[in-house]
């Protein structure tokens, strides 16, 4: 038996994105998919005292309407001294800030990113290793891709030799079950629903936030407030 999923990479994902890797023994960056804009691709939100706030990477968009996730560049690196004042001038205050802090500042102080993938997988792959997360992590360009939305995510879900396709709910829409089935691969759904609230800085609780909010917050204990994780 083995558990895949396929999802495009985010930047500094929600506490969902990690139970959905923590719920599969593989999981495929999906990046050859065309970048979308004003997406998860390249932002996310943190929590200030004024209320919920976007931290965005530049991306060279101009003239790159049908570029992939892949292919897709970042604009300067000013950005990355930005972001982390901004973590640490919000969530100095949480109680697990400075030993996060030594894991994800050498990120954003000491390494130059030019493609917005790498930058992605450096950081998904971080936080992994923090949540304890063992899935193998690979990407969509590591296999042959064909054509067709369902029959491509069928294809590579062979190639990689998966029994269950573990897919985010939106894909109900639009997904086809027929090339998985043909497949002999089984489609299940992840839900999202129900997670517990946990301590949480500045006013009203708000769960669709980057990781790094659970993380400052609740340091090693962030897998008791999350479905997948620590649950082995």
């Amino acid at each position: 038996m083995k558990k895949i999923a396929i999802v495009q990479s985010n930047y500094i994902p929600w506490k969902g994105y990690f139970d959905m890797i923590a719920a599969v023994d593989e999981f495929i960056l999906y990046d050859d998919m065309q970048y979308t804009r004003r997406d998860w691709r390249n932002r996310n939100k943190i929590k200030t005292p004024q209320d919920l706030q976007w931290l965005t990477v530049p991306v060279k968009v101009r003239g790159k309407y049908l570029q992939t996730i892949l292919e897709t560049e970042i604009d300067g690196s000013d950005w990355m001294e930005t972001h982390w004042k901004a973590l640490e001038q919000n969530y100095r205050r949480a109680p697990y800030f400075a030993e996060v802090a030594a894991v994800f500042e050498p990120i954003y102080r000491m390494n130059k990113y030019t493609q917005l993938s790498h930058l992605n997988r450096t950081l998904i792959e971080a936080v992994c290793t923090w949540l304890g997360i063992s899935t193998k992590i690979s990407l969509s360009s590591d296999y042959t891709l064909v054509d067709g939305k369902s029959e491509r995510l069928a294809d590579l879900c062979s190639q990689a030799n998966a029994t269950e396709y573990i897919s985010g709910p939106a894909a109900r829409d639009y997904m086809e079950a027929e090339p998985f089935s043909r497949r002999g691969i089984e489609v299940s759904w992840f839900d999202y629903a129900g997670y517990p609230e946990y301590p949480q800085l500045w006013g009203e609780f708000a769960h669709g936030v980057t990781i790094l909010d659970l993380l400052f917050n609740c340091g090693k204990d962030a897998p008791r407030y999350m479905k997948c994780v620590g649950k082995e």
